[in-house]
């Protein structure tokens, strides 16, 4: 397995089609939720994926400030199925923020959780900073990563 981070403009069109599917396959059909996932932050995105003989397999997205939150803000933090268990998100999470901090030289990052998973950022060094609210019907909170 392989991290690669990539912009927007240096995905492929295989690597693009692949994100999409993975987010929908996990956020639309698994969660039964729908949402507009192509909502027009891509394009101001740095996108982190684990590929694994040419087949992503875990994904999120690191958004630009202004385009969800005041500060650089993670998204979209998706797993395939058959890899959830084995410590990728959080290995993926960590290499986001050594990104963040190394690369984009920010030292706050927010992030909108699903509630279930507050516990998992808080491991991570996330802390709640709102109170939950409901994002398309799935409750959430918003939380901050100080580097």
């Amino acid at each position: 397995m392989r991290i690669i981070i990539k912009k927007f403009t240096e995905l492929n069109a295989e690597e693009l089609y692949q994100i999409l599917k993975l987010r929908s396959d996990i956020f639309v059909v698994e969660q039964e939720c729908i949402y507009p996932d192509c909502d027009g932050r891509d394009r101001h995105a740095h996108h982190l994926y684990v590929e694994k003989n040419g087949h992503i397999v875990g994904y999120l997205r690191i958004l630009d400030k202004g385009q969800t939150f005041d500060a650089i803000a993670i998204g979209r933090v998706a797993v395939r199925e058959d890899y959830r268990g084995i410590g990728l998100a959080r290995h993926m999470m960590n290499k986001a923020l050594v990104f963040i901090s190394d690369y984009l030289d920010e030292t706050i990052v927010k992030l909108s959780a699903q509630q279930y998973l507050v516990r998992f950022y808080e491991s991570l060094g996330f802390y709640c900073i709102s109170e939950g609210y409901l994002e398309d019907g799935i409750p959430h909170i918003d939380m901050e990563y100080r580097c």
